[in-house]
């Protein structure tokens, strides 16, 4: 039995988008991180906000990358 599968095409709209995705998330992500390191949140705070920032940004460039393929998780607009 054989199994078939199906290649993934990319197209040049998908990179465009995602790219702007990542730059535009990246973007915000390092103001955001910037902005936890100015603010000095106390220890068990500060730890929860960087897990969650990181997370997210974790989510954010799976997303980017699932938009390669045309299947994001979630869409803006």
């Amino acid at each position: 039995m054989s199994i078939l599968l199906a290649a993934a095409t990319i197209s040049g709209s998908n990179i465009g988008a995602a790219l702007i995705w990542l730059v535009v998330a990246g973007l915000i992500f390092w103001i955001v991180s910037w902005g936890l390191g100015k603010i000095g949140l106390p220890e068990p705070f500060a730890k929860i906000a960087w897990v969650l920032l990181i997370v997210l940004t974790v989510v954010v460039c799976v997303n980017a990358l699932l938009l390669l393929v045309g299947h994001p998780l979630f869409t803006v607009g």
